[in-house]
């Protein structure tokens, strides 16, 4: 164990946090004392004014953007060191995701590369889905804007996804009854309902968001569906400020590559919000852009916002980092560096949208090589100011 674990310097953390408002009494409260900032309590492992962040750099293309995030953190000269952890994909047993677990549990934090599962057995749990059950990372948070340097067909996108994380279709219940018959449970409860509404009204709210759409197939999944959208509704209630609808996940799916515009904050459950998060990421630039924030009532898990592999261009220096690179400025608003955050997110935007240094993924000409350097250069000019 001890082998596959290496302590490295210089590296960081970021995201929004969700503040309570002055005066919040009640539910909203009860809720928020322990989840506004789910995993900052517990990021507390500070040396000397240093945190300590676990990674994982999972498969493919992502050891390559882990050591990419970390030489621009360097550069940056930003107070955080990484315990790395791997895990390896081709390996049966889960004592390396025990370890993984533990290291997150130390630090409260994780930066994190997708992890691959290569094995069928109905009792293997995907290593991605095992660490958000055990970690308890209800949910999961997607913003996808449109970027004025990168040309798609829609330029108006500014949508926030909040997907249920840890139940439905994802609680790996599922087994063949009799032979050439499978079952596979989809487990919706009131409890995670009810949190995840009021965690998205509570986001909104904070966020100067105006309007909630609760995506469901509560017409046909009437009992499972049907719950999630009951709970949703009763907690927009408490929220008369934010306008509240809900949609059938098809007609979503439909409205939202058509007239994305309309949508504001996408309140999911587990499997819609999977599908819908890849959708919005694809109208604003595809999978290279985009992160993705994991939080719970203790831990933070940053990733890209697909949970793409790439493994087939792994090695060959044209994957987009930026997509990490905002995994990781997520990291760094999220520990509270702020200074170090906005840095680094301003040589993102420069190079994205006005050096317009894009990788072939963005119909560019750029190495990945080429990026990273940009992203260096400007946070180098920014710091000598």
């Amino acid at each position: 164990m001890a082998n596959s674990v290496r302590l490295l310097a210089n590296v960081s953390h970021f995201m929004p946090r969700i503040l309570l408002p002055a005066g919040s009494t009640g539910t909203a409260r009860k809720y928020f004392s322990g989840q506004a900032q789910p995993a900052h309590a517990t990021a507390k492992a500070k040396y000397g004014g240093r945190f300590m962040v676990t990674v994982l750099p999972g498969d493919g293309i992502g050891p390559e953007l882990m050591k990419h995030v970390r030489e621009v953190f360097r550069y940056g000269g930003v107070p955080v060191d990484f315990e790395e952890v791997h895990l390896d994909s081709t390996q049966d047993d889960l004592d390396n995701v025990d370890e993984a677990i533990i290291a997150i549990k130390r630090n409260g934090v994780a930066l994190k590369g997708n992890i691959e599962t290569r094995h069928n057995s109905p009792n293997y749990k995907s290593r991605n889905v095992e660490l958000r059950l055990r970690l308890k990372l209800f949910v999961n948070i997607i913003h996808c804007k449109s970027q004025p340097g990168v040309p798609t067909r829609h330029n108006n996108i500014d949508i926030v996804l909040i997907r249920q994380n840890t139940e439905g279709e994802y609680s790996c219940a599922e087994h063949e009854s009799v032979p050439g018959v499978v079952e596979s449970l989809k487990l919706i409860t009131r409890d995670k309902s009810e949190e995840i509404a009021r965690y998205g009204f509570e986001f909104a709210r904070q966020n100067g968001r105006k309007k909630i759409t609760a995506v469901h197939k509560a017409n046909i999944m009437k009992l499972s569906d049907g719950l999630f959208l009951k709970c949703c509704t009763e907690v927009s209630k408490d929220y008369p400020e934010i306008e509240f609808d809900n949609m059938i996940i098809d007609n979503c799916s439909m409205q939202l590559v058509s007239n994305p515009s309309q949508f504001d904050v996408l309140l999911l459950p587990n499997l819609y919000g999977n599908i819908l998060t890849n959708i919005a990421c694809g109208l604003v630039g595809g999978p290279g852009i985009t992160s993705g924030r994991n939080y719970g009532h203790d831990y933070a898990v940053f990733e890209t916002g697909t949970r793409n592999t790439g493994k087939s261009i792994a090695g060959k220096n044209i994957a987009n980092p930026l997509a990490m690179m905002n995994a990781g400025v997520d990291l760094l608003d999220y520990l509270g560096l702020k200074d170090h955050a906005t840095v680094i997110r301003n040589a993102i935007d420069k190079t994205l949208n006005v050096d317009k240094v894009h990788t072939p993924d963005l119909g560019g000409q750029a190495s990945t090589r080429d990026v990273v350097n940009n992203i260096i250069k400007e946070v180098q000019a920014s710091t000598k100011l």
